[in-house]
């Protein structure tokens, strides 16, 4: 059966009205691209608020691991970075698969495919969660083979085991918070995890201090947290009654079907941002074949903590343009989708300028919040000038991934991280470190080198889309045939024209996926 008219017909009772969330015409005495931008800006400024608190959590875990001396601090430092590699990053990347899906889906007056979306990526999440559970299990004799300390890697495997309720709480929280921001729902989100971080500190303390669970209750602390977070959430989308639009939170057989859409889209944004995540542990790992290992590798810790701070600002942007991007073409209002998507990227670029004015501003003086040491002080100082430099790409790159995933073309998203790290900016990166005896800094104009190939492909991509094309494409995949009762979507199967046929697909835009080719010319032939 077609869906002929509204789900909900006392939210829009007109097909003409925007949907909630949704800036209307702009005023005639305000410029259409400023509207856009308080659009944006309304979105993104709670979550970089909540990224800042979720910021604040991870420095009150680092200071209790500090206070049970050096053994707990590396092993907590390194299950850290062992949990960031092969867990919480497969996990974000995975639930970005659903944020075109339910962005679009929103724009196009169509709220009852959020529910089953939502369950799916649930879903998702869990069954991925096995397999990290099983490689976190056996993580001590992983590190003991890559050469690492007995007594760390034990107090690793400690703190990693201790977290492993946290997979399953992560596997709810990423995707209802992007079920949240894909209808324009940010402050809620993060009233729920400023109240959350309030109590992180006194759990802490109250695990460590008081019943002496060591580097286990720092662990088990983050896990009471997430668990917080996650109930606080769930009693504000039932007490709202947001759920009442959106198909409901029921789980119904319908969920187990239709999966190829959100794995088509799952698995290219998860390998997009395990990409750029590991690229940061891998040179972590080179910093330690340097000259002065111990303090490069501080110093990269330093620097690594900076760019993180720095990065939500970007990334909350970039969730922003992401919402309005997907949102509208939704709606089918390329128009907006393109204005959307350029203002964001401009904004990006401003965000640019002043990460580097922060960066060049506190060379002299960041580093002395973590360490007095002068080797790892004059090296801190030589390279965040480099790394400001960097954050004028990094910032309008992350608005434009930002557009990719509105738009449902992650991978194009993830090649561009590809060959923009690992084609050009590792060789950079090496050649300049060892052959170019650049040492430390050589590394960081390694990224200098990935991020300008980075902001100079997704440029090109962001300019050249054919946006009618993009909301042609939204519809298929909001749009198609449904089932009143489940509002299950059937969207287009990629798989059913090979290579050849794509090739031959004349409206298809450059800069698109192999994806956006084969819709393309189911598009024409229809």
């Amino acid at each position: 059966m077609w869906l002929t008219e509204p789900l909900i017909k006392s939210e829009w009772p007109s097909p003409t009205e925007s949907p909630p969330g949704l800036k209307p015409e702009s005023p005639k005495h305000v410029s259409a691209a400023l509207v856009e931008a308080e659009s944006i800006l309304s979105l993104a400024s709670p979550m970089a608020l909540t990224g800042l608190l979720l910021y604040s959590r991870s420095l009150v875990s680092m200071l209790f691991l500090g206070r049970l001396g050096r053994l707990p601090l590396a092993g907590g430092a390194l299950a850290i970075g062992f949990a960031n590699i092969t867990g919480y990053s497969v996990l974000s990347g995975l639930a970005m698969g659903m944020e075109p899906i339910c962005g679009q889906a929103f724009g196009a007056r169509r709220p009852a495919l959020l529910g089953p979306v939502l369950h799916r990526a649930v879903l998702l999440l869990l069954a991925a969660s096995l397999p990290i559970a099983a490689l976190w299990a056996s993580m001590r004799s992983l590190l003991l083979l890559s050469g690492q300390d007995d007594d760390i890697a034990a107090a690793a495997q400690s703190y990693v085991l201790a977290s492993l309720p946290d997979l399953l709480l992560q596997s709810f929280l990423h995707p209802i918070r992007i079920y949240l921001r894909s209808q324009s729902i940010t402050l809620p989100f993060t009233y729920c995890a400023a109240a959350a971080a309030l109590l992180h500190l006194p759990v802490n303390y109250v695990l460590v201090s008081v019943l002496r669970l060591g580097i286990r209750g720092v662990a088990l602390a983050s896990v009471c947290t997430n668990l917080n977070l996650l109930f606080l959430l769930l009693l504000y989308i039932y007490s709202s009654g947001v759920h009442q639009h959106t198909g409901a939170l029921n789980f119904t057989a319908e969920c187990l079907g239709n999966w190829r859409s959100l794995l088509n889209l799952a698995i290219p944004s998860c390998i997009g941002v395990c990409l750029e995540w590991w690229w940061y542990e891998i040179m972590v790992l080179l910093c330690g074949l340097l000259l002065d290992p111990k303090s490069t590798v501080a110093s990269m810790g330093i620097l690594i903590q900076t760019t993180s701070l720095i990065y939500i600002f970007p990334s909350s942007l970039s969730f922003g343009v992401s919402t309005r991007v997907g949102n509208e073409l939704g709606a089918n209002r390329p128009d907006r989708a393109r204005r959307a998507a350029t203002v964001g990227v401009s904004c990006g670029a401003a965000l640019g300028v002043l990460a580097f004015a922060f960066a060049v501003a506190v060379r002299n003086a960041w580093a002395r919040m973590f360490t007095a040491d002068a080797a790892i002080l004059a090296l801190t100082a030589a390279v965040l000038p480099i790394v400001g430099i960097c954050e004028l790409g990094n910032c309008p790159q992350t608005a434009g991934c930002g557009v990719l995933r509105g738009s449902a073309r992650p991978r194009t998203g993830a090649n561009i991280n590809m060959w923009s790290f690992y084609g050009v900016g590792m060789p950079v990166a090496a050649g300049l470190a060892f052959w170019g005896r650049l040492d430390f800094p050589g590394l960081w104009l390694g990224m200098l080198a990935a991020q300008g190939t980075c902001v100079a492909l997704m440029l090109v991509v962001v300019r050249r889309t054919d946006w009618k094309l993009q909301a042609e494409r939204a519809q298929r995949l909001t749009g198609g045939p449904v089932d009143a009762d489940t509002a299950v979507v059937v969207v287009v199967v990629a798989n059913e024209f090979d290579e050849k046929q794509a090739a031959d697909g004349d409206n298809a835009d450059i800069c698109d996926s192999f994806d956006s080719l084969k819709i393309a010319q189911l598009t024409a032939s229809s």
